[in-house]
């Protein structure tokens, strides 16, 4: 089932094309990783999901409805953080979710309220003021107010900026267990992709407002193809040897270093031309990471 269709979405701040021509579907109960550098397209792209802003052209629709007609109805679906939440620094954490509980149209129990707060690990805090918690700690509140109303869809913005190790972690395996055990659709959009790597099933790449790859992780990341750095004694010389011969397809636009994108199988027969061709070879290391594919492609794009 699609819970998210976004049709050729554009979004011009005058002459600036933020987003251009995006289309792309989340399927209900997946985590889908949306990324993208500093100024890619990404939170104007959620900015219009949840209808903050409205596109300049294209349409979206969520659950089946158009979010530009029934606004009202498809955000009652959906729990949202932009960036960091906004919160009370005096008030505690149950305070908030019982404010935010007064807020929402669909009725709140306080048990829901007690549920909420041991979901998002804050319990034992729930009388203590917001002024006292970490930046962590803010975060699964402001993920709990998102959460209070029981929304099938989930949508975070840089849940984890900021964070430090423990708190990026409590809120990787925060997100795992809405989708896991509670079913729940969750778009997150992150540039930590090594979070992205671990928690998404589906992944979309905006670069200067375009889409540059969408599906599922397994499928974009080909296990057969590495991406390959080399250390070598004479970095220019070994640039020069690679334009030179049959290898110079896999050469990678990088602004550092020497990167080639090649089938696994081909490793052997570049080290041996490189070592004939009298390159000083220091290290070859190979590997195959979102953060690679990310590179690859956003590098040869710009």
């Amino acid at each position: 089932m699609s819970v998210i269709q976004v049709n050729n979405i554009s979004k011009h701040f005058g002459s600036l094309k933020a987003v251009d021509g995006l289309s792309f579907e989340v399927q209900a109960g997946q985590v889908f990783g949306f990324l993208g550098q500093n100024g890619s397209g990404k939170s104007t792209t959620i900015r219009m999901l949840l209808s903050l802003i409205h596109p300049t052209s294209g349409s979206i629709q969520i659950f089946g409805d158009s979010i530009a007609s029934n606004r009202n109805k498809v955000l009652e679906e959906i729990g949202a953080i932009i960036e960091r939440p906004d919160l009370y620094p005096y008030l505690s954490a149950k305070e908030h979710l019982q404010l935010f509980a007064k807020l929402r149209s669909k009725k709140i129990t306080p048990s829901s309220i007690e549920d909420t707060l041991v979901k998002v690990g804050l319990k034992d805090r729930a009388k203590d003021k917001v002024h006292t918690f970490s930046l962590g700690m803010k975060q699964r509140l402001g993920i709990g107010i998102a959460l209070l109303h029981n929304p099938s869809l989930i949508i975070l913005d840089e849940p984890t900026n900021g964070l430090d190790p423990q708190g990026i972690s409590d809120i990787r395996n925060l997100i795992q267990h809405l989708a896991k055990e509670e079913g729940k659709t969750i778009l997150v959009s992150s540039h930590i992709l090594s979070e992205i790597e671990q928690m998404a099933s589906h992944i979309l790449i905006l670069h200067k407002g375009k889409k540059l790859a969408d599906g599922p992780i397994q499928t974009l990341l080909d296990p057969n193809k590495m991406i390959v750095h080399l250390t070598t004694t004479n970095d220019e010389q070994a640039i020069q040897v690679i334009l030179a011969s049959s290898f110079s397809n896999y050469l990678l636009k990088r602004p550092a270093g020497i990167y080639l994108s090649i089938p696994h199988f081909e490793i052997p027969l570049l080290n041996q031309f490189l070592i004939q061709a009298g390159v000083g070879l220091i290290n070859v290391e190979s590997r195959n990471s979102l953060e690679d594919y990310f590179l690859q492609l956003t590098s040869n794009s710009n």
